[in-house]
């Protein structure tokens, strides 16, 4: 009774967050008071609560530092001219018989780089829905294209946050799930373009006007020093790197060229890095402003306070009334069916990519082999899935950067086709296993 009126008391706190528009960090905030009042409840001491916040949070220590250099290099990026470089060269590949292709393969691209499905719906996302809607193709259309776009590189780049929380909580390693990802996503990546190819026909005849891209030429040397940190990235990770010393270099490098190829003042430099991008030029600045440590607070508060709350699950076992229904229910639609299930009911109980996955996981880990199966399955779920949910950041803050409404979440194909795919692989092994038994 304690155990469902407490998780109801959440939902209930997260539903009054989304009706009033209050942030999420302070419901999430409250559901932690209400987790702690659960386990004094329990009868452990506070000092028993404080050590299950504290290694909750000691979970995510590596994902904390990967924050800080997402930080620095999204503004490095920006100043140095890394960011400018790739989006001036990029939009001249854009065709207008295909542009929503054009948009979901460019977006794709460049959260890869990055590895922010935020930082990417900012810059190419929105220069794509710009030209689109220009172009006069659909809103939603569009913001499909873009919002699957900006979560590949979410799910599968070395610099991925939400790719890292998952080896960090699976205890396994980045760059081998790296490469089952891509090999899990051939199909659904294949099946997504050609779906955006034929959706997106619309758009042919239609003339691109690419001037927006401009001021990235008044304002920029955009020689090839500008690519070299995103070529370290990619570089580095070939070469299996630790993802914090790649981004570290990457950083580095992004200071270096902003100091001797565009000849930043190291004051802005230093400003830029703590603060984010802020250019004069009004134009530049619609396109361009953002990044900075200053911009990765908020995240990195709503991993503490969610890993903190992970800490008191993993203690109580809060969750422990889910598990055997969903492992029950995966008797009958397979493993990786009831992940879907649950990704689709933590993820909308969580708000948010972070608390969804370390729930997912801590409510389906047991039903994998492997701690690479279970890294595998979480990527193709829970992660992807989050950012189908209306009222979660993961989907909604994107599509609101870019200007493109809620109805775009039916046109991210690619967010639905690799969990289709993944539990549809499922059955069919198991209708095989079957056949092979008789």
């Amino acid at each position: 009774m304690a155990r469902n009126l407490t998780l109801g008391l959440f939902l209930a706190v997260l539903v009054v967050c989304i009706l009033t528009g209050a942030p999420l960090l302070a419901g999430l905030c409250v559901g932690l008071a209400i987790f702690c009042a659960y386990a004094a409840w329990l009868g452990f001491s506070p000092a028993a609560i404080g050590g299950m916040l504290k290694r909750g949070v000691l979970k995510s220590a590596t994902i904390l530092w990967v924050f800080v250099f997402i930080g620095l290099i999204t503004a490095g990026w920006r100043i140095c001219g890394t960011i400018p470089f790739i989006l001036y060269h990029a939009v001249g590949w854009i065709q207008p018989g295909a542009f929503a292709l054009c948009a979901f393969l460019l977006c794709s691209l460049m959260s890869f780089l990055t590895g922010t499905s935020f930082g990417t719906a900012s810059t190419m996302g929105f220069i794509c829905m710009m030209l689109g809607r220009a172009a006069g193709l659909p809103a939603p259309l569009l913001g499909g294209a873009i919002l699957s776009g900006v979560f590949f590189g979410d799910r599968c780049s070395p610099m991925s946050s939400s790719a890292l929380l998952v080896a960090t909580i699976t205890d396994t390693d980045i760059y081998k799930n790296i490469g089952n990802m891509f090999r899990s996503a051939v199909v659904p990546f294949a099946a997504a373009c050609l779906f955006y190819l034929l959706a997106g026909r619309q758009g042919a005849g239609a003339e691109m006007d690419a001037s927006c891209v401009d001021a990235f030429a008044k304002n920029f040397n955009l020689s090839f020093w500008t690519a070299v940190p995103a070529l370290l990235i990619l570089v580095l990770a070939c070469f299996r790197v630790k993802v914090v010393r790649t981004m570290a270099v990457s950083a580095v490098a992004a200071c270096l060229v902003a100091l001797l190829v565009q000849k930043t003042p190291p004051v802005q430099l230093l400003s830029t890095l703590v603060l984010g991008y802020s250019p004069a030029d009004p134009q530049l600045a619609d396109l361009l402003a953002g990044g900075g440590l200053a911009s990765m607070v908020n995240v990195t508060c709503i991993i503490i306070v969610s890993s903190a709350s992970f800490g008191i699950f993993d203690s109580t076992r809060l969750l422990d009334g889910l598990k055997e229904p969903l492992h029950r229910l995966a008797g009958r639609i397979t493993a990786a069916g009831a992940t879907v299930l649950a990704s689709v009911l933590l993820g909308g109980l969580a708000c948010n990519q972070t608390l969804a996955a370390m729930l997912v996981h801590q409510v389906c880990g047991q039903l994998f082999e492997s701690k690479e199966e279970q890294a595998l399955i979480l990527e193709n779920t829970v992660i992807l899935l989050a950012a189908l949910i209306p009222w979660s950041i993961a989907g909604s803050v994107p599509l609101a950067s870019v200007g493109a409404p809620m109805s775009s979440m039916l046109y991210a194909v690619y967010l639905y086709f690799i969990p289709l795919w993944v539990w549809a692989k499922a059955i069919f092994r198991r209708m095989r296993a079957g056949l092979k038994t008789a």
